[in-house]
């Protein structure tokens, strides 16, 4: 392969962007940093000049990959118009984040690459993307829709459920079932979140 020049800025993304592709292609196993390196086209010892170790490539786009999902649950949670629709649409953006970002939902909940201790960045990119999700807890909270002593389980629950419905659709799963109920996949998304919003509404 042709080595190829890069802007030290451009560099770091490129690098990123070949690891995400050998993920989605390969798995996690086939990103070390001189297989990254031959990916982009540079010197085997380029990748050195941003990353120190193979973990720290991996927790970069682990990094990305919540700041990515961060920003799409928040644009979703803004653009519905009630906090228990905000709940429903937070949802579907975090299903919708694992079918379109394979790679980065793959990586990004792996705990090796969260430690507080190595690994801050990805710590609180994560916190930062659940914080969203907390937040429209507090919203329906506030609106009287969900009682506030159950606020933090409700919150944890939520996402157990968001989290199963993406892994579920993204191995394909999801697929199956909805076929089976004669639904596609992101409408049985919809309808389960819904019912589940009316079931942990007080006076439903």
């Amino acid at each position: 392969m042709t080595r190829t020049s890069y802007h030290h800025g451009a560099l770091r993304d490129t690098l990123l962007a070949a690891s995400l592709r050998l993920i989605e292609t390969e798995g996690i196993g086939a990103v070390s940093l001189r297989r990254v390196a031959r990916e982009a086209g540079v010197s085997t010892g380029a990748p050195y000049h941003h990353f120190a170790d193979r973990s720290a490539l991996l927790a970069a786009l682990s990094t990305q990959g919540f700041e990515l999902l961060g920003s799409e649950v928040a644009a979703a949670r803004d653009a519905a118009e009630t906090p228990l629709q905000a709940l429903t649409a937070l949802a579907e953006a975090y299903v919708r984040f694992s079918r379109e970002h394979p790679g980065h939902f793959r990586l990004m909940f792996r705990p090796e690459l969260s430690q507080p201790d190595k690994h801050p960045e990805a710590e609180a990119a994560g916190d930062a993307a659940f914080g969203v999700l907390s937040d429209c807890i507090a919203d329906c909270v506030a609106a009287g829709l969900l009682p506030a002593d159950k606020a933090d389980i409700i919150a944890v629950a939520w996402w157990g459920l968001a989290h199963g419905l993406a892994s579920l659709w993204l191995d394909g799963q999801l697929d199956k079932r909805s076929v089976q109920l004669g639904t596609v996949a992101p409408t049985l998304v919809d309808d389960i979140m819904r019912t589940f919003a009316t079931l942990i509404t007080p006076g439903a």
